[in-house]
């Protein structure tokens, strides 16, 4: 499976997401091909130093450089996972068609049945609405008000942005980063097995 992780530059949240999340597929013996772009990133430019210091200490001692969101990448991904809900609506409003393996990384890793229920919901409804802004067609007002009335029953799913912050911050979000991505796994996981037990 191809994950691409996305959030603004690409220096601080994307690229720690990145690193933790092939550490540790890895480290269960999954395999997964992970990458990291930003929506507003320049080519090539470094981690900040506290997110490479985090990763260092976690033992992971990828050099990842910032890349920019493109059409390639999106193509390439089998799921694209932002940081916050701000970075999924710009993915999706760029590139309506891969609405459908598009969503925040918490969400993703979200595990209540019933929020899971509403979420589905809410991801069929951004999709049809952003595909029809994409056509120039009259978006439908009761779906919009649907929309309007689950998005304010989510849970609160952005992970926030520690640039220039202290080392302490990069810490907090780096824990809050790994608590999702170990679900993620958890998650992958489940799925593979009910496959093999299809097979």
């Amino acid at each position: 499976m191809r994950i691409l992780f996305v959030c603004t530059g690409n220096t601080c949240r994307s690229p720690m997401a990145e690193g933790i999340l092939r550490k540790l597929s890895k480290d269960r013996g999954l395999s997964l091909d992970v990458r990291s772009a930003g929506v507003a990133a320049t080519n090539g430019a470094a981690m900040s130093a506290h997110a490479e210091a985090v990763l260092r200490d976690q033992g992971i001692e990828d050099r990842i450089t910032s890349t920019p969101l493109s059409e390639g990448l999106v193509d390439w991904a089998d799921l694209i996972l932002t940081l916050t809900s701000g970075h999924m609506k710009h993915v999706i409003h760029y590139f309506p068609a891969a609405a459908d393996k598009i969503y925040t990384l918490k969400e993703y890793a979200e595990n209540d049945v019933q929020v899971l229920e509403a979420q589905d919901e809410l991801h069929r409804l951004v999709a049809e609405l952003e595909l029809d802004r994409a056509l120039g067609k009259e978006l439908d007002k009761a779906r919009q008000r649907r929309l309007a009335e689950l998005i304010r029953q989510m849970p609160a799913y952005d992970i926030s942005d520690p640039f220039g912050g202290s080392r302490m911050e990069y810490d907090r979000v780096a824990l809050e980063i790994r608590s999702a991505l170990e679900r993620l796994l958890d998650k992958l996981e489940q799925a593979d097995s009910e496959n093999s037990g299809k097979a």
